[in-house]
C-alpha cells in the first residue's frame, strides 16, 4: 500500500522530485541565444538569469532528471532557431509600375468605348 502525503500526493513521487537549475549567463551558449533566452517571457526563468525546471511526474529520480533535461533542451532549442526574417510589405517598384500600366490600359479602353471608328 502506498503512503499518502498532504493533499493526497504520493510521498514517493515528492521525495524523487528534481529541481534543475541552469544559469544562462554562465553557460556556454552563443551570445545571441543567451540574449533571446533572457528576453523570453517564461515563468521558469528567474530575474538573475537562471532557468528552474521542476520534475516530479515519475517515482524515480533518474526519470525525473531525464524529463527535466528534455524540457530544458526543448526550451533552449525553441530560442536557438533564429527568428524568421520579415519581408518588405511595401510594393516593389516593378509591381507598382505594372499596376499603373494596367490602370492606364483600362482607362484607354474605356475612353475608346462608344466612339465609332471612322
Amino acid at each position: 500500500m502506498r503512503s499518502q502525503g498532504a493533499g493526497g500526493q504520493n510521498v514517493n513521487k515528492v521525495s524523487s522530485a528534481i529541481h534543475l537549475r541552469f544559469h544562462i549567463p554562465n553557460s556556454s551558449l552563443p551570445a545571441d541565444v543567451k540574449v533571446r533566452l533572457l528576453a523570453l517571457r517564461d515563468s521558469r526563468i528567474n530575474r538573475d538569469g537562471a532557468i528552474v525546471i521542476k520534475a516530479q511526474t515519475h517515482r524515480s529520480q533518474e526519470l525525473n532528471r531525464v524529463d527535466a533535461f528534455a524540457r530544458l533542451h526543448e526550451l533552449v532549442n525553441s530560442v536557438a532557431r533564429p527568428p524568421k526574417t520579415r519581408h518588405a510589405t511595401k510594393p516593389t517598384f516593378g509591381s507598382r509600375q505594372r499596376r499603373l500600366d494596367t490602370k492606364r490600359k483600362h482607362s484607354e479602353t474605356k475612353a475608346l468605348r462608344g466612339k465609332s471608328a471612322l
